[in-house]
Protein backbone atom coordinates (compact mmCIF):
# COMPACT_ATOMS: atom_id res chain seq x y z
CA UNK A 1 0.00 0.00 0.00
CA UNK A 2 0.85 3.80 -0.86
CA UNK A 3 1.14 6.55 1.58
CA UNK A 4 -1.77 9.13 0.35
CA UNK A 5 0.65 11.90 0.80
CA UNK A 6 3.61 10.27 -1.19
CA UNK A 7 0.93 9.72 -4.74
CA UNK A 8 -0.01 12.89 -6.89
CA UNK A 9 -2.75 10.20 -8.68
CA UNK A 10 -6.11 11.24 -7.99
CA UNK A 11 -8.33 9.47 -4.55
CA UNK A 12 -10.95 7.45 -6.18
CA UNK A 13 -14.78 7.54 -4.23
CA UNK A 14 -17.23 5.52 -3.59
CA UNK A 15 -20.70 5.83 -5.43
CA UNK A 16 -23.25 6.15 -2.42
CA UNK A 17 -27.27 7.07 -2.42
CA UNK A 18 -26.69 8.02 -5.87
CA UNK A 19 -24.12 10.62 -5.60
CA UNK A 20 -19.51 10.04 -5.57
CA UNK A 21 -18.11 10.16 -1.78
CA UNK A 22 -14.91 10.07 -0.28
CA UNK A 23 -13.99 7.37 1.57
CA UNK A 24 -13.33 6.92 4.95
CA UNK A 25 -9.67 4.92 4.66
CA UNK A 26 -6.81 5.82 5.75
CA UNK A 27 -4.74 3.63 3.63
CA UNK A 28 -4.75 3.17 -0.46
CA UNK A 29 -3.82 0.97 -3.49
CA UNK A 30 -2.01 2.18 -6.31
CA UNK A 31 -3.65 1.44 -9.64
CA UNK A 32 -0.86 1.08 -11.70
CA UNK A 33 -0.70 0.50 -15.48
CA UNK A 34 1.05 -2.78 -15.79
CA UNK A 35 3.11 -1.94 -19.02
CA UNK A 36 4.68 1.12 -17.83
CA UNK A 37 3.80 1.05 -14.04
CA UNK A 38 2.41 4.86 -14.48
CA UNK A 39 0.36 4.75 -11.41
CA UNK A 40 -3.56 6.18 -12.83
CA UNK A 41 -5.23 6.24 -9.68
CA UNK A 42 -5.63 5.74 -5.74
CA UNK A 43 -7.74 3.09 -4.62
CA UNK A 44 -9.58 3.75 -0.90
CA UNK A 45 -9.32 0.46 1.41
CA UNK A 46 -12.85 1.75 2.75
CA UNK A 47 -13.82 0.58 6.19
CA UNK A 48 -16.62 -1.20 7.65
CA UNK A 49 -18.55 2.21 8.40
CA UNK A 50 -18.25 2.96 4.26
CA UNK A 51 -19.86 -0.47 3.69
CA UNK A 52 -22.74 0.33 6.31
CA UNK A 53 -23.67 3.85 4.52
CA UNK A 54 -23.70 1.82 0.65
CA UNK A 55 -25.92 -1.14 2.07
CA UNK A 56 -28.44 1.65 4.32
CA UNK A 57 -28.73 3.64 1.23
CA UNK A 58 -29.55 0.31 -1.26
CA UNK A 59 -31.45 -0.68 1.67
CA UNK A 60 -33.93 2.54 2.06
CA UNK A 61 -34.01 2.44 -2.02
CA UNK A 62 -35.16 -0.99 -1.90
CA UNK A 63 -38.93 -0.79 -1.04
CA UNK A 64 -39.52 1.84 -3.74
CA UNK A 65 -37.55 -0.11 -6.36
CA UNK A 66 -38.83 -3.23 -4.91
CA UNK A 67 -42.26 -1.59 -6.46
CA UNK A 68 -41.41 -0.25 -9.50
CA UNK A 69 -42.54 -2.71 -12.56
CA UNK A 70 -40.20 -5.11 -14.30
CA UNK A 71 -41.13 -3.35 -17.39
CA UNK A 72 -40.12 -0.23 -16.37
CA UNK A 73 -36.97 -1.26 -14.42
CA UNK A 74 -35.41 -2.61 -17.87
CA UNK A 75 -36.08 0.90 -19.61
CA UNK A 76 -33.19 1.96 -17.34
CA UNK A 77 -31.20 -1.45 -18.74
CA UNK A 78 -31.97 -0.44 -22.09
CA UNK A 79 -30.61 3.06 -21.78
CA UNK A 80 -27.13 1.41 -20.11
CA UNK A 81 -26.98 -0.98 -23.20
CA UNK A 82 -27.23 2.37 -25.64
CA UNK A 83 -24.45 4.18 -23.45
CA UNK A 84 -22.07 1.14 -23.51
CA UNK A 85 -21.95 0.96 -27.04
CA UNK A 86 -21.40 4.78 -27.32
CA UNK A 87 -18.55 4.67 -25.13
CA UNK A 88 -17.33 0.89 -25.80
CA UNK A 89 -13.63 1.97 -27.13
CA UNK A 90 -13.21 4.59 -24.13
CA UNK A 91 -13.99 1.54 -21.24
CA UNK A 92 -12.05 -0.76 -23.40
CA UNK A 93 -9.08 1.79 -23.44
CA UNK A 94 -9.59 2.11 -19.67
CA UNK A 95 -9.38 -1.86 -19.22
CA UNK A 96 -6.37 -2.30 -21.04
CA UNK A 97 -4.61 0.68 -19.04
CA UNK A 98 -5.49 -0.61 -15.89
CA UNK A 99 -5.18 -4.23 -16.60
CA UNK A 100 -2.83 -4.92 -19.23
CA UNK A 101 -4.49 -6.66 -21.74
CA UNK A 102 -4.60 -6.29 -25.33
CA UNK A 103 -7.32 -3.34 -26.49
CA UNK A 104 -9.21 -6.03 -29.01
CA UNK A 105 -9.45 -8.42 -25.50
CA UNK A 106 -10.95 -5.27 -23.30
CA UNK A 107 -13.26 -4.46 -26.34
CA UNK A 108 -14.65 -8.48 -26.47
CA UNK A 109 -15.06 -8.21 -22.69
CA UNK A 110 -16.77 -5.11 -22.87
CA UNK A 111 -19.34 -6.81 -25.61
CA UNK A 112 -20.04 -9.59 -23.36
CA UNK A 113 -20.74 -7.26 -20.65
CA UNK A 114 -23.15 -5.77 -23.22
CA UNK A 115 -24.71 -9.40 -24.27
CA UNK A 116 -25.81 -9.54 -20.32
CA UNK A 117 -27.28 -6.59 -19.74
CA UNK A 118 -29.03 -7.25 -23.41
CA UNK A 119 -30.03 -10.74 -21.48
CA UNK A 120 -31.20 -8.98 -18.64
CA UNK A 121 -33.96 -6.92 -20.08
CA UNK A 122 -35.64 -9.71 -20.84
CA UNK A 123 -36.71 -9.83 -17.05
CA UNK A 124 -40.09 -9.54 -17.69
CA UNK A 125 -40.84 -12.81 -19.02
CA UNK A 126 -37.76 -14.60 -17.33
CA UNK A 127 -39.11 -13.94 -13.74
CA UNK A 128 -42.60 -15.07 -14.23
CA UNK A 129 -43.73 -17.51 -12.41
CA UNK A 130 -46.59 -20.85 -12.82
CA UNK A 131 -50.15 -20.86 -12.22
CA UNK A 132 -52.82 -23.71 -11.83
CA UNK A 133 -56.35 -23.28 -11.58
CA UNK A 134 -58.27 -26.05 -9.36
CA UNK A 135 -55.80 -28.29 -7.94
CA UNK A 136 -58.52 -29.22 -5.85
CA UNK A 137 -62.06 -27.94 -6.66
CA UNK A 138 -62.07 -24.28 -6.39
CA UNK A 139 -58.78 -23.98 -5.05
CA UNK A 140 -55.85 -22.08 -7.39
CA UNK A 141 -51.81 -22.26 -6.47
CA UNK A 142 -49.53 -19.97 -7.77
CA UNK A 143 -45.70 -19.68 -7.62
CA UNK A 144 -44.59 -16.26 -7.75
CA UNK A 145 -41.01 -14.28 -7.64
CA UNK A 146 -39.88 -11.99 -5.64
CA UNK A 147 -36.76 -10.09 -4.75
CA UNK A 148 -34.34 -10.37 -1.76
CA UNK A 149 -33.35 -6.82 -1.16
CA UNK A 150 -29.80 -5.64 -0.71
CA UNK A 151 -27.55 -7.90 -2.97
CA UNK A 152 -23.58 -7.56 -3.30
CA UNK A 153 -21.13 -8.97 -5.62
CA UNK A 154 -17.11 -8.99 -5.13
CA UNK A 155 -14.98 -9.15 -8.91
CA UNK A 156 -11.74 -9.91 -9.55
CA UNK A 157 -9.04 -8.17 -11.28
CA UNK A 158 -9.45 -10.22 -14.19
CA UNK A 159 -12.13 -9.13 -16.12
CA UNK A 160 -12.89 -5.15 -14.64
CA UNK A 161 -16.32 -5.12 -16.34
CA UNK A 162 -17.97 -8.28 -17.62
CA UNK A 163 -17.77 -9.94 -14.20
CA UNK A 164 -19.28 -7.06 -12.91
CA UNK A 165 -22.11 -7.62 -15.36
CA UNK A 166 -22.64 -11.42 -14.88
CA UNK A 167 -24.52 -9.85 -11.67
CA UNK A 168 -25.32 -6.39 -11.66
CA UNK A 169 -28.70 -6.10 -14.89
CA UNK A 170 -29.97 -9.87 -13.14
CA UNK A 171 -29.84 -8.06 -10.21
CA UNK A 172 -31.74 -4.78 -10.18
CA UNK A 173 -34.05 -5.87 -13.08
CA UNK A 174 -34.90 -8.69 -10.42
CA UNK A 175 -36.18 -5.77 -8.14
CA UNK A 176 -32.85 -6.37 -6.09
CA UNK A 177 -30.75 -2.93 -4.50
CA UNK A 178 -26.83 -3.93 -5.20
CA UNK A 179 -23.75 -3.13 -3.89
CA UNK A 180 -20.45 -3.76 -5.89
CA UNK A 181 -16.71 -3.91 -4.36
CA UNK A 182 -14.51 -3.43 -7.46
CA UNK A 183 -10.83 -5.43 -7.76
CA UNK A 184 -8.92 -2.51 -5.76
CA UNK A 185 -6.23 -3.43 -8.87
CA UNK A 186 -8.75 -2.24 -11.27
CA UNK A 187 -11.39 -0.36 -10.30
CA UNK A 188 -11.66 2.24 -12.91
CA UNK A 189 -13.72 0.45 -15.55
CA UNK A 190 -16.50 -0.07 -13.35
CA UNK A 191 -16.07 3.98 -12.12
CA UNK A 192 -16.59 5.16 -16.03
CA UNK A 193 -19.41 2.72 -15.90
CA UNK A 194 -21.25 3.85 -13.12
CA UNK A 195 -21.01 7.05 -14.55
CA UNK A 196 -22.75 6.16 -17.39
CA UNK A 197 -25.43 4.39 -15.69
CA UNK A 198 -26.11 7.97 -13.47
CA UNK A 199 -26.93 9.05 -16.77
CA UNK A 200 -30.06 6.54 -17.20
CA UNK A 201 -31.94 8.36 -14.45
CA UNK A 202 -31.51 5.37 -12.41
CA UNK A 203 -33.24 6.20 -8.78
CA UNK A 204 -30.63 6.77 -5.90
CA UNK A 205 -29.45 3.87 -4.14
CA UNK A 206 -30.37 1.16 -6.29
CA UNK A 207 -26.16 0.81 -7.24
CA UNK A 208 -23.90 1.35 -4.97
CA UNK A 209 -19.99 1.18 -5.22
CA UNK A 210 -17.76 0.44 -2.11
CA UNK A 211 -13.87 0.17 -3.08
CA UNK A 212 -11.75 -1.63 -0.73
CA UNK A 213 -9.89 -4.61 0.19
CA UNK A 214 -10.63 -7.48 2.70
CA UNK A 215 -12.37 -5.49 5.27
CA UNK A 216 -14.78 -4.57 2.82
CA UNK A 217 -15.56 -8.24 1.79
CA UNK A 218 -15.86 -9.48 5.49
CA UNK A 219 -18.41 -6.16 6.38
CA UNK A 220 -20.58 -7.40 3.12
CA UNK A 221 -20.16 -11.02 4.31
CA UNK A 222 -21.11 -9.85 7.77
CA UNK A 223 -23.74 -7.19 7.20
CA UNK A 224 -27.22 -8.33 8.33
CA UNK A 225 -29.15 -6.43 5.67
CA UNK A 226 -26.97 -8.11 2.67
CA UNK A 227 -28.87 -11.30 1.49
CA UNK A 228 -26.82 -12.89 -1.19
CA UNK A 229 -23.26 -12.55 -2.30
CA UNK A 230 -22.17 -12.91 -5.76
CA UNK A 231 -17.71 -13.54 -5.53
CA UNK A 232 -15.40 -14.66 -8.53
CA UNK A 233 -11.93 -15.55 -7.75
CA UNK A 234 -9.28 -17.39 -6.12
CA UNK A 235 -10.52 -20.76 -4.56
CA UNK A 236 -8.74 -19.99 -0.81
CA UNK A 237 -10.89 -16.77 -0.95
CA UNK A 238 -14.08 -18.06 -2.80
CA UNK A 239 -14.17 -20.40 0.54
CA UNK A 240 -13.99 -18.14 2.78
CA UNK A 241 -16.11 -15.75 1.36
CA UNK A 242 -18.68 -18.60 1.08
CA UNK A 243 -18.29 -20.14 4.67
CA UNK A 244 -18.56 -16.48 6.37
CA UNK A 245 -21.69 -15.18 4.26
CA UNK A 246 -23.31 -18.61 5.26
CA UNK A 247 -22.45 -17.98 8.87
CA UNK A 248 -24.84 -14.98 8.64
CA UNK A 249 -27.28 -17.07 6.50
CA UNK A 250 -26.93 -15.52 2.82
CA UNK A 251 -27.40 -17.09 -0.53
CA UNK A 252 -23.86 -17.04 -1.92
CA UNK A 253 -22.74 -17.85 -5.60
CA UNK A 254 -18.52 -18.24 -5.58
CA UNK A 255 -16.67 -18.89 -8.38
CA UNK A 256 -13.40 -20.21 -7.67
CA UNK A 257 -9.76 -21.54 -9.21
CA UNK A 258 -9.20 -23.23 -12.32
CA UNK A 259 -6.37 -26.02 -13.93
CA UNK A 260 -8.11 -26.18 -17.05
CA UNK A 261 -7.19 -29.42 -19.24
CA UNK A 262 -7.45 -29.82 -23.26
CA UNK A 263 -7.40 -32.76 -24.30
CA UNK A 264 -5.68 -33.40 -28.19
CA UNK A 265 -6.93 -36.89 -30.08
CA UNK A 266 -4.69 -37.98 -33.00
CA UNK A 267 -7.27 -37.25 -35.21
CA UNK A 268 -7.84 -33.47 -34.34
CA UNK A 269 -7.58 -30.89 -36.89
CA UNK A 270 -3.59 -29.61 -35.72
CA UNK A 271 -3.88 -26.20 -37.41
CA UNK A 272 -7.10 -25.68 -35.72
CA UNK A 273 -5.57 -26.87 -32.43
CA UNK A 274 -2.75 -25.13 -32.28
CA UNK A 275 -4.50 -21.56 -33.06
CA UNK A 276 -7.42 -22.22 -30.64
CA UNK A 277 -5.55 -23.38 -27.81
CA UNK A 278 -2.94 -21.07 -28.43
CA UNK A 279 -4.89 -18.39 -28.25
CA UNK A 280 -6.92 -20.05 -25.10
CA UNK A 281 -3.72 -20.70 -22.95
CA UNK A 282 -2.03 -17.27 -24.19
CA UNK A 283 -5.07 -14.91 -24.72
CA UNK A 284 -5.20 -12.31 -21.40
CA UNK A 285 -1.35 -13.41 -20.76
CA UNK A 286 -3.28 -16.58 -18.97
CA UNK A 287 -5.13 -14.72 -16.58
CA UNK A 288 -8.52 -16.22 -17.23
CA UNK A 289 -10.67 -18.80 -15.30
CA UNK A 290 -11.31 -20.28 -18.23
CA UNK A 291 -8.04 -20.43 -19.86
CA UNK A 292 -6.29 -23.54 -20.82
CA UNK A 293 -3.11 -24.69 -19.20
CA UNK A 294 -2.58 -28.52 -19.45
CA UNK A 295 -2.85 -30.33 -22.85
CA UNK A 296 -3.21 -34.02 -22.46
CA UNK A 297 -1.62 -35.03 -25.95
CA UNK A 298 -2.91 -38.81 -26.93
CA UNK A 299 -0.66 -41.31 -28.77
CA UNK A 300 1.31 -39.64 -31.79
CA UNK A 301 -0.40 -35.94 -30.98
CA UNK A 302 2.50 -36.19 -28.51
CA UNK A 303 4.98 -35.17 -31.15
CA UNK A 304 2.38 -33.45 -33.77
CA UNK A 305 0.43 -31.22 -31.02
CA UNK A 306 3.94 -30.16 -29.39
CA UNK A 307 5.35 -28.90 -32.31
CA UNK A 308 2.55 -26.98 -33.49
CA UNK A 309 1.54 -25.49 -30.16
CA UNK A 310 5.49 -24.21 -29.77
CA UNK A 311 5.57 -23.00 -33.28
CA UNK A 312 1.69 -20.88 -32.87
CA UNK A 313 3.24 -19.82 -29.12
CA UNK A 314 6.50 -18.22 -30.30
CA UNK A 315 4.92 -16.26 -32.82
CA UNK A 316 2.91 -14.17 -30.47
CA UNK A 317 3.37 -10.56 -30.33
CA UNK A 318 4.15 -9.21 -26.95
CA UNK A 319 3.76 -5.17 -25.81
CA UNK A 320 1.71 -2.90 -24.64
CA UNK A 321 -1.88 -3.66 -25.03
CA UNK A 322 -2.64 -0.14 -27.03
CA UNK A 323 0.14 -0.33 -29.36
CA UNK A 324 -1.15 -1.78 -32.99
CA UNK A 325 -0.04 -5.31 -33.34
CA UNK A 326 0.69 -6.36 -30.05
CA UNK A 327 -1.17 -9.88 -29.25
CA UNK A 328 -0.38 -10.59 -25.95
CA UNK A 329 0.17 -7.60 -22.91
CA UNK A 330 1.44 -7.91 -19.39
CA UNK A 331 0.17 -9.73 -16.28
CA UNK A 332 -1.24 -7.38 -13.95
CA UNK A 333 1.63 -6.92 -11.58
CA UNK A 334 5.73 -7.22 -11.12
CA UNK A 335 4.69 -9.40 -8.06
CA UNK A 336 2.46 -11.67 -9.88
CA UNK A 337 5.59 -11.91 -12.96
CA UNK A 338 7.95 -13.11 -9.74
CA UNK A 339 4.88 -15.53 -8.72
CA UNK A 340 4.75 -17.55 -12.30
CA UNK A 341 8.75 -17.05 -13.46
CA UNK A 342 8.85 -18.71 -9.53
CA UNK A 343 6.13 -22.13 -11.04
CA UNK A 344 8.05 -21.82 -14.38
CA UNK A 345 10.96 -22.82 -12.56
CA UNK A 346 9.79 -24.91 -10.05
CA UNK A 347 8.46 -26.95 -13.01
CA UNK A 348 11.67 -27.18 -14.93
CA UNK A 349 13.17 -28.58 -11.75
CA UNK A 350 10.61 -31.53 -11.48
CA UNK A 351 11.60 -32.32 -14.68
CA UNK A 352 9.51 -30.32 -17.22
CA UNK A 353 11.46 -29.01 -20.62
CA UNK A 354 10.83 -25.57 -21.47
CA UNK A 355 10.35 -25.46 -25.00
CA UNK A 356 9.29 -21.75 -24.68
CA UNK A 357 10.84 -20.13 -21.35
CA UNK A 358 9.01 -16.44 -20.92
CA UNK A 359 10.93 -15.76 -17.73
CA UNK A 360 13.51 -12.70 -17.76
CA UNK A 361 11.05 -10.96 -20.55
CA UNK A 362 12.07 -7.26 -21.62
CA UNK A 363 10.17 -5.39 -24.03
CA UNK A 364 11.50 -2.50 -25.69
CA UNK A 365 10.30 0.54 -24.07
CA UNK A 366 8.34 -0.97 -21.23
CA UNK A 367 11.42 -2.23 -19.38
CA UNK A 368 9.60 -1.72 -16.38
CA UNK A 369 6.43 -3.51 -17.25
CA UNK A 370 5.52 -6.67 -16.01
CA UNK A 371 5.72 -8.74 -19.14
CA UNK A 372 6.63 -12.46 -19.68
CA UNK A 373 6.27 -14.37 -22.93
CA UNK A 374 4.54 -17.49 -23.37
CA UNK A 375 5.91 -20.62 -21.84
CA UNK A 376 5.32 -23.81 -23.02
CA UNK A 377 6.50 -27.11 -20.50
CA UNK A 378 6.87 -30.82 -21.64
CA UNK A 379 6.98 -33.67 -20.24
CA UNK A 380 5.52 -32.41 -17.17
CA UNK A 381 5.06 -35.57 -14.56
CA UNK A 382 1.91 -36.36 -13.83
CA UNK A 383 2.36 -36.31 -10.26
CA UNK A 384 3.79 -32.71 -10.23
CA UNK A 385 2.56 -30.27 -7.99
CA UNK A 386 2.29 -27.76 -11.04
CA UNK A 387 0.12 -30.32 -13.01
CA UNK A 388 -2.52 -29.50 -10.55
CA UNK A 389 -1.96 -25.51 -9.50
CA UNK A 390 -3.18 -22.81 -11.08
CA UNK A 391 -0.90 -20.50 -12.80
CA UNK A 392 -3.21 -18.00 -13.61
CA UNK A 393 -0.11 -17.18 -16.43
CA UNK A 394 0.75 -17.51 -20.47
CA UNK A 395 2.30 -20.65 -19.14
CA UNK A 396 0.78 -24.30 -21.33
CA UNK A 397 2.21 -27.33 -19.88
CA UNK A 398 2.41 -30.82 -21.80
CA UNK A 399 1.25 -34.18 -20.38
CA UNK A 400 1.56 -37.43 -22.66
CA UNK A 401 -1.06 -40.23 -22.23
CA UNK A 402 -2.00 -43.26 -23.49
CA UNK A 403 -5.62 -43.18 -24.58
CA UNK A 404 -8.62 -40.66 -23.71
CA UNK A 405 -9.59 -43.03 -20.87
CA UNK A 406 -6.42 -42.23 -19.48
CA UNK A 407 -6.56 -38.74 -20.12
CA UNK A 408 -10.25 -38.35 -18.40
CA UNK A 409 -9.23 -39.98 -15.53
CA UNK A 410 -6.22 -37.59 -15.07
CA UNK A 411 -8.93 -34.35 -15.23
CA UNK A 412 -10.92 -36.80 -12.49
CA UNK A 413 -7.80 -36.47 -10.29
CA UNK A 414 -7.65 -32.48 -10.55
CA UNK A 415 -9.23 -30.76 -7.51
CA UNK A 416 -11.02 -28.30 -9.88
CA UNK A 417 -13.64 -28.47 -12.81
CA UNK A 418 -14.28 -25.20 -14.74
CA UNK A 419 -13.87 -26.04 -18.22
CA UNK A 420 -12.27 -28.83 -20.19
CA UNK A 421 -11.99 -29.55 -23.99
CA UNK A 422 -11.23 -32.02 -26.16
CA UNK A 423 -10.10 -31.57 -29.88
CA UNK A 424 -10.90 -34.40 -32.00
CA UNK A 425 -13.12 -35.28 -35.62
CA UNK A 426 -14.86 -38.39 -34.16
CA UNK A 427 -18.31 -37.74 -32.81
CA UNK A 428 -17.96 -40.90 -30.76
CA UNK A 429 -14.58 -39.33 -29.09
CA UNK A 430 -16.62 -35.93 -28.44
CA UNK A 431 -19.35 -37.55 -27.27
CA UNK A 432 -17.82 -39.35 -24.52
CA UNK A 433 -15.61 -36.46 -23.81
CA UNK A 434 -19.03 -34.38 -23.51
CA UNK A 435 -20.71 -37.28 -21.63
CA UNK A 436 -17.20 -38.21 -18.39
CA UNK A 437 -15.57 -35.42 -18.61
CA UNK A 438 -15.65 -33.87 -14.78
CA UNK A 439 -16.37 -29.67 -15.53
CA UNK A 440 -19.00 -27.51 -15.46
CA UNK A 441 -17.95 -25.77 -18.75
CA UNK A 442 -17.13 -28.12 -21.69
CA UNK A 443 -15.69 -27.49 -25.37
CA UNK A 444 -15.57 -29.19 -28.23
CA UNK A 445 -13.10 -28.43 -30.46
CA UNK A 446 -13.47 -24.91 -28.57
CA UNK A 447 -10.40 -23.58 -26.42
CA UNK A 448 -12.34 -21.49 -24.40
CA UNK A 449 -15.95 -22.82 -23.65
CA UNK A 450 -17.72 -19.03 -22.20
CA UNK A 451 -21.32 -19.52 -22.20
CA UNK A 452 -23.01 -16.88 -23.99
CA UNK A 453 -25.03 -14.92 -21.77
CA UNK A 454 -28.23 -16.75 -22.03
CA UNK A 455 -26.75 -19.98 -20.38
CA UNK A 456 -25.30 -20.08 -16.48
CA UNK A 457 -21.58 -20.06 -15.87
CA UNK A 458 -21.09 -23.02 -14.72
CA UNK A 459 -18.03 -24.71 -12.59
CA UNK A 460 -17.63 -27.80 -10.34
CA UNK A 461 -15.72 -28.80 -8.14
CA UNK A 462 -12.99 -26.47 -6.17
CA UNK A 463 -14.18 -24.44 -9.32
CA UNK A 464 -17.64 -23.57 -7.35
CA UNK A 465 -19.22 -23.08 -4.44
CA UNK A 466 -23.12 -22.52 -3.97
CA UNK A 467 -26.07 -24.24 -6.29
CA UNK A 468 -26.56 -21.59 -8.62
CA UNK A 469 -24.29 -19.95 -11.03
CA UNK A 470 -24.17 -16.30 -12.51
CA UNK A 471 -26.19 -15.23 -16.23
CA UNK A 472 -29.21 -16.15 -17.78
CA UNK A 473 -31.95 -18.42 -15.65
CA UNK A 474 -30.08 -19.19 -12.93
CA UNK A 475 -28.99 -15.68 -11.80
CA UNK A 476 -32.73 -15.05 -12.11
CA UNK A 477 -33.33 -17.99 -9.63
CA UNK A 478 -30.67 -16.57 -7.51
CA UNK A 479 -31.15 -13.03 -7.18
CA UNK A 480 -35.36 -14.04 -6.08
CA UNK A 481 -37.48 -15.87 -3.63
CA UNK A 482 -40.02 -18.28 -4.70
CA UNK A 483 -43.20 -18.03 -3.13
CA UNK A 484 -46.25 -20.88 -3.24
CA UNK A 485 -49.84 -18.99 -2.87
CA UNK A 486 -52.77 -21.19 -2.41
CA UNK A 487 -56.26 -19.47 -3.02
CA UNK A 488 -59.33 -20.12 -2.38
CA UNK A 489 -62.99 -17.54 -2.34
CA UNK A 490 -65.31 -18.78 -0.09
CA UNK A 491 -68.06 -16.48 -1.74
CA UNK A 492 -68.32 -15.83 -5.51
CA UNK A 493 -70.02 -12.89 -6.67
CA UNK A 494 -71.57 -12.03 -10.12
CA UNK A 495 -72.23 -8.47 -11.06
CA UNK A 496 -74.07 -7.85 -13.90
CA UNK A 497 -72.78 -4.68 -16.05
Amino acid sequence: MSSAVLSAAPELQNYVNGEWRRSSATEFVDVTNPATMEVLARTPISTSADVDAAVKAAADAFPAWRRTPPGERVQYLFKLKTLLEEHIDELATITTRENGKTFGEAKAEMRRGIENVEVACGIPMMMQGHVLEDVTPGVDEMQIRQPLGVVAAIVPFNFPAMISFWFLPYAIACGNTFVLKPSERVPLTMHRAMELLEKTGLPKGVVNIVNGGKDVVNALCDHPEVRAISFVGSTPVAKHVYTRAAASGKRMQCQGGAKNHVIVLPDADMDLAKQIISDSAFGCAGQRCLAVSVAVTIGEAQKTFRDAITQAASAIRVGNGMDSGVQMGPVISGQSKQRIEGMISAGVKEGAKALLDGRNTKIGGYESGSFLTPTVLDGLPLDSQLAHTEIFGPVLSLIHANSIDEGIEFLRRSPYGNQASLFTTNGAAARKFRYEAPAGNIGINIGVAAPMAYFPFSGWKESFFGILHGQGRDAVEFYTESKIVVERWSRQETRKF
